[in-house]
């Protein structure tokens, strides 16, 4: 079917992903650090790269701009990490990767992310369009749909995918701080919805004290009676 690049310090993962996807008909390559993953892509030119971000000699992130660099993402990229973060997601994507998986990656996300990286065109320079995957227990929903089109490299509006029957689109060319209230201003206000106004069950669900919370989403101007039905 295709050839895999999996770049992963962790043998478990690499022996995990390779397993899973052998099954699925195609040919894997493993890498455990930057300098093997270097020469595989020169050696294999892989259909699709999946690739740590932690890693002990170079970072995923830095062979990922490295690649973009030097006209080396002739692939689809897709960045796997345990420790990752909206402003990770988005770093990755505007170097080049077409979705970001949060370990642990369960089997329906990865075949997913797979399918779709190897349904769309090679990856460009700069230039980001895919999923970024996020499920880190909090209740955030497991996609987020990062579409981008890449007019002179500026990066489109991205659409937030928070539930079956909610949506945001944030736009990207604005200070960081901006774009991380607005995305943090809509998973509150999802949360409230789905708890009914509750502060006790969201502080739950998104592991913040509950004084700390509310002090949150005054500061983020969050209508707390918006959703409020009888919740604490």
């Amino acid at each position: 079917m295709a050839t895999i690049l999996v770049v992963d310090d962790e043998l478990g993962i690499r022996a995990l992903l390779s397993e899973i996807l052998t099954d699925e008909g195609h040919n894997v390559e493993l890498a455990e650090d930057a300098a093997q993953a270097r020469a595989c892509r020169d050696r294999i030119r892989p259909d699709l790269v999946l690739l740590d971000i932690w890693m002990p000699d170079v970072d995923g992130i830095s062979l990922l701009k490295e690649w973009s660099a030097n006209s080396l993402l002739t692939m689809p990229v897709i960045m796997m990490s345990g420790h990752g973060t909206i402003d990770t997601a988005v770093e990755a994507t505007k170097h080049g990767a077409m979705a970001f998986l949060e370990k642990p990656i369960t089997l329906q996300k990865l075949l997913r992310a797979v399918e779709q990286g190897l349904a769309k065109p090679s990856a460009k320079p700069a230039l980001a369009a895919g999923v970024v995957r996020h499920d880190n227990g909090l209740g955030v929903s497991d996609s987020m749909m990062l579409n981008s089109s890449g007019a002179h490299g500026m990066s489109a509006p991205v659409s937030l995918s928070l539930g079956p029957q909610s949506e945001q689109t944030f736009d990207l060319d604005r200070p960081l701080r901006e774009a991380r209230d607005a995305f943090e201003k809509s998973y509150f206000e999802f949360h409230l919805a789905q708890e009914n106004g509750s502060m006790t069950r969201v502080a739950e669900k998104t592991g913040l004290e509950r004084t700390h919370l509310y002090r949150k989403l005054k500061q983020l101007g969050v209508d707390l009676s918006r959703n409020k039905r009888g919740g604490a």
